[in-house]
């Protein structure tokens, strides 16, 4: 099936709440679920087949995978609901009318507010919206926990104040009866209408205070029943304070919301596309290690220029961090969109919440990338294991690289692949110390430069490497064994990488080839070339040196400071060669000024 091509991705799953998206071979989304834990609900799939033919035509189709993490089971059910209505995937059950979940709705359009249960939000209306609230009921529960607190009316009755008497609603302390003016004022009125929104707000901790206080007034005063009511509502505003909703908001302005990752690996935008005041799109962009230069708003200005290219932007867009020359990027997105475009970043709220929660999924999405890329660094090991049929998993190579001229300023370098990636910390040079007379030779320096390595690497007692990789031919792999076995390491591994690009395994006989675009034969390659890199970075330095060189140098007791010294004084080396033995042992002392007349006097 293949769902079992996803087992290593399930595997890395988060254990939190979110929403998977099942996806077939034409990118489409076939099946949205919701989960509380995100892992042990995917990988309930892989054991799923047989259990009945819905079951099995979707795990025909399945060859994808996405999942977005939420702060609760709550909000994964709200996204589910949203993803549902907007992607229609075939194996998923359409929820409709009665199974939207409601808002409140504060008639502020009205002289005398009322709160009411709404299905849909209006934003022409005037009124003020909370929600949604899910499960439905909490949302009725905080209805009437207003009437309870601050007396709101429910009924549909035109307040004017004439009203001779209230109703039985004024009588068990559920309404201020604003139809008596002598009872309840428009001012009076007001503030409970106030308070009621900051209820629907959710500042709910000042108000959680409040009915605690009164809590203990009550039962302090032996009115049991009061204090029962008072304990209830503080229960429901706790429980409203917990469950922050952060993936559907009552506000109906569309809205891009961005959430930026950028590690040493590259980077991770993920953007939640709100319409009316949900989240109905989830999109992702990779960023390439080499292309993360600058910090965090470099990114941000980048992506926002690149992604909105092709888009129209909304009226609002939800930033994580301030963009370099905002004003500009402002302007720019209000020309494409023919409107105003305002960029925020919000620090507190919904808005805040839901920046941070698209943070955390671009910092999932990386970590998740991070280990796919060391999972294809283990299946190229795997597969040098298998073609060089090594006893263990190459897991340390060591590569070595010659750089000479012509055989003047010989030097060596050895880098370090661990796992897959370059370990710089433990990268090598080497000058070549003893060359023939003849000329150059690269099988002498690599000979030198091995044996110098592993006798180094066998008196500190490792770690020795599991493959040993050469840049050259036969000649320079055979002269790496013989060093090898003169320090008594001719058990490791050591294979060379020839031009054509194929791998030179003495005990092979014939060289192994392997396809252009296998990871294993990627991986050597990049090894090699970095390897090359470093020894031809340190030859370019020797040779700098060399040329950089003064005839002082050869001088007993003349450093560089004193070189420094002398050429500072006299202006040239020939000056010096003139001075006096008073006017040098004015500049480096006596003895010294000795040993530079002595120096030049053996070279004429």
């Amino acid at each position: 099936m293949p769902i079992q091509d996803l087992k290593e991705q399930i595997a890395r799953l988060p254990e939190q709440p979110g929403v998977y998206l099942w996806g077939n071979r034409a990118g489409e989304t076939v099946y949205v679920g919701k989960a509380r834990s995100l892992r042990d609900r995917v990988r309930s799939y892989l054991g799923a087949w047989g259990m009945s033919p819905r079951h099995d035509a979707l795990l025909d189709e399945i060859a994808t995978l996405e999942v977005i993490v939420t702060d609760s089971v709550m909000e994964a059910l709200a996204l589910e609901n949203n993803l549902i209505k907007q992607r229609s995937p075939k194996y998923n059950i359409l929820l409709r009318d009665d199974k939207n979940y409601p808002y409140l709705r504060l008639t502020t359009s009205e002289a005398f507010p009322r709160l009411l249960v709404a299905r849909s939000v209006d934003e022409k209306d005037g009124d003020f919206y909370a929600g949604p609230f899910l499960p439905a009921k909490l949302g009725r529960r905080t209805m009437v926990l207003s009437h309870r607190l601050f007396g709101l009316r429910s009924c549909n009755e035109v307040i004017n104040g004439r009203r001779g008497r209230p109703c039985l609603e004024y009588d068990i302390k559920r309404c201020i009866a604003p139809c008596v003016a002598e009872l309840c004022s428009e001012e009076r009125y007001g503030e409970a209408v106030e308070n009621t929104k900051l209820l629907l707000e959710g500042r709910t901790e000042e108000l959680a205070d409040t009915l605690r206080e009164r809590m203990q007034t009550a039962s302090e005063g032996e009115r049991f029943e009061e204090a029962a009511q008072l304990r209830d509502a503080l229960r429901t505003v706790q429980t409203l304070a917990e469950r922050q909703q952060k993936l559907a908001t009552p506000q109906t302005s569309d809205r891009d919301v961005f959430g930026l990752k950028v590690g040493p690996s590259g980077g991770v935008v993920q953007v939640f596309a709100m319409r009316g005041g949900r989240v109905v799109e989830r999109v992702e962009l990779s960023i390439e290690a080499g292309a993360v230069a600058g910090g965090d708003a470099d990114v941000m200005g980048a992506v926002l220029g690149q992604f909105y290219e092709r888009r129209v932007p909304p009226p609002e867009i939800d930033l994580p961090v301030d963009v370099e020359d905002e004003e500009a990027v402002g302007q720019w997105l209000s020309e494409r969109a023919g409107r105003r475009v305002r960029l925020l970043v919000p620090q507190r709220g919904d808005r805040k919440a839901l920046v941070d929660l698209a943070t955390r999924n671009a910092e999932l999405s990386y970590r998740t990338r991070h280990n796919e890329i060391i999972a294809a660094h283990f299946e190229a090991l795997e597969t040098l294991r298998a073609v060089l049929s090594l006893k263990a998993l190459p897991r340390r190579i060591e590569c070595f690289d010659i750089s000479t001229i012509q055989g003047a300023e010989t030097v060596a370098s050895m880098v370090v692949c661990e796992d897959g990636r370059m370990k710089k910390s433990d990268y090598r040079k080497f000058r070549i110390r003893h060359l023939p007379e003849k000329g150059p030779d690269d099988f002498a320096a690599m000979r030198e430069v091995v044996q110098r390595r592993y006798r180094a690497l066998l008196e500190a007692g490792g770690p020795f490497p599991d493959l040993i990789l050469i840049d050259g031919g036969p000649g320079q792999v055979s002269a790496a064994y013989e060093a090898l076995e003169s320090v008594g390491l001719g058990n490791l591994e050591a294979v060379g990488i020839a031009k054509r690009e194929e791998l030179l395994v003495p005990r092979h006989g014939e060289p192994i080839g392997l396809p252009v675009n296998d990871p294993a034969l990627l991986l050597l390659q990049r090894t090699r070339d970095e390897a090359h890199r470093f020894a031809v970075t340190f030859h370019r330095k020797a040779r700098s040196m060399r040329d950089l060189r003064s005839e002082l140098d050869d001088v007993p007791g003349v450093g560089p400071r004193r070189r420094r010294a002398l050429l500072r004084s006299f202006g040239s080396l020939s000056a010096v060669r003139r001075a006096t033995r008073e006017e040098l042992t004015s500049v480096v002392g006596p003895k010294v000024a000795s040993a530079v007349i002595d120096h030049f006097a053996r070279s004429t």
